[in-house]
């Protein structure tokens, strides 16, 4: 029997495969392919076949795509993919970042209040949730909305159309906004509300992320070049899936340094925060994983940077300086109105400075994030370290400020590709029956990489900023 398995991260614009020996955890082949995101004016839209081409490319890539005994799938939180009664789809699938549901959404919060979403569903909707955007379809598009023999996560897509079963994770599907992390059960209340209407006879049965679901079917194995017979994991969410990659146990803070920003952590209990800062998310095992979101973070840096006329690296203590880089707005803290804001300037302040208030900008807002987790969830391991993924983990600037910000080691992992290593854990404890993913992702030891020594926490700098961010937000609310 093979011991290669393989992880799929089918992410916004493009689907990456890894191939790895579950023996050990090492990564034997990759591939990739992109796939289009069409949309105007706030719309952002895929065709969810773009995402089966992409995989089986991505698996051709790989060379290896015939040697695989299991596979699993991590996708995108959030898209809604609608079917007809043949499994294909009835239209291009919104994503997590169409934001055209946003009076959708307004709506919804409006129709059960902040309060019981937060209790019923872990969260309060926003536009990039499932339920939002198919309340969007039914006020616009009500036909097709009818016409509807199904409806589906972009991971659930691929694993029907792997194995022929309907079935998602608990962790992907905590983020539709209709399903209770809490219970474990679809959240009847919101289906039946006048704006969803939703049969939960469309929605696919909710198991854990590494739980056995079937084996890939000949006509699959065709298109994708697998073995027919393999087994097919019921795999999970984009974030998910990063938590499994990196092993993660309960109470260990991460922040993901990307376009916007992430903070999690794996809780024993779920979150339900009516402010809606935290995202009460599942986990793809029997946990749970709330998270926070910024929407600035090295996009907005690196433009601070290119302003100075500066590397992104060429920082200087920033002394007296604030920069509160909300360029975006922001959504922890929620300030959605807010622009970019500098203040503490002085004759002899220096490029250089403003440049590293605006990490420390970027990152208070992140740390922001963990405290609201610890306090909608349960307590962060005041011992674990805080672990740097994604993009901006690589830049030396980023992890010293993150290390002078939060008082914590930090680590950052080599692998870089934490979403698709999640899945090859998830499809190779699939293959043994199901079991605990994250288990087995600490012992092919997937958070080996760069250690930052911890430094004594900068409780001045984050008193400083967090003054100005309190008052950035008396002056939005005053208008």
């Amino acid at each position: 029997m093979s011991s290669l398995v393989a992880g799929v991260d089918c992410s916004t614009q493009s689907t990456t495969v890894l191939v790895v020996d579950e023996a050990d955890g090492s990564i034997v082949a990759r591939g990739s392919a992109p796939h289009a995101v069409e949309g105007r004016h706030g719309a952002r839209r895929s065709d969810p076949e773009g995402w089966w081409t992409a995989l089986a490319a991505a698996l051709a890539q790989t060379g290896r795509a015939g040697e695989v005994g299991a596979i699993a799938v991590a996708g995108q939180q959030h898209g809604l993919v609608v079917l007809d009664a043949s499994g294909a789809p009835l239209a291009p699938a919104p994503l997590w970042n169409d934001t055209t549901s946003a009076p959708d959404a307004a709506a919804l919060v409006e129709d059960l209040g902040r309060a019981a979403w937060a209790a019923d569903t872990g969260s309060v909707p926003l536009a990039s949730f499932t339920v939002a955007k198919w309340a969007n379809l039914r006020r616009t598009q009500p036909a097709l909305a009818a016409a509807a023999a199904a409806v589906r996560l972009p991971h659930d897509f691929l694993t029907e159309r792997l194995c022929g079963r309907a079935v998602t994770d608990r962790g992907d599907a905590s983020g539709t906004g209709w399903w209770s992390p809490a219970a474990g059960l679809y959240a009847d209340q919101v289906l039946a509300l006048e704006r969803v209407r939703l049969d939960p006879a469309l929605l696919p049965q909710v198991l854990t992320g590494a739980a056995p679901v079937g084996t890939v079917t000949a006509q699959a194995a065709a298109a994708l070049g697998l073995r027919a017979g393999i087994a097919v994991a019921a795999g999970t969410g984009d974030n998910m899936a990063a938590a499994v990659g990196l092993g993660l146990e309960a109470g260990t803070p991460v922040i993901s340094l990307g376009t916007s920003g992430t903070a999690y952590a794996v809780a024993e209990r779920p979150a339900a925060d009516p402010s809606g800062v935290v995202a009460g998310f599942a986990d793809a095992g029997e946990r749970f994983l709330p998270l926070a979101c910024t929407l600035n973070a090295t996009l907005a840096v690196d433009r601070v940077a290119a302003w100075l006329g500066l590397d992104r690296e060429a920082v200087e203590p920033a002394g007296e300086v604030v920069v509160l880089p909300y360029l975006d707005g922001e959504r922890t803290p929620d300030l959605p109105h807010a622009a970019g804001t500098i203040t503490g300037l002085r004759h002899a302040t220096t490029p250089g400075q403003i440049l590293q208030a605006a990490y420390d900008g970027a990152l208070e807002a992140l740390l922001a994030g963990l405290d609201a987790i610890e306090a909608a969830a349960s307590p962060l391991d005041a011992h674990a370290p805080l672990v740097l993924v994604g993009g901006g983990a690589r830049g030396a600037a980023w992890r010293a400020t993150a290390a002078r910000l939060s008082g914590r080691t930090v680590e950052v992992p080599d692998e870089t590709e934490s979403v698709a290593l999640g899945a090859a854990a998830l499809a190779a404890a699939a293959r043994a029956g199901g079991g605990d993913a994250a288990a087995l992702a600490r012992r092919w030891d997937t958070r080996r990489g760069t250690r930052i020594t911890a430094v004594a926490r900068d409780d001045a700098r984050l008193a400083r900023m967090r003054d100005v961010r309190a008052r950035l937000a008396e002056l939005n609310a005053a208008g």
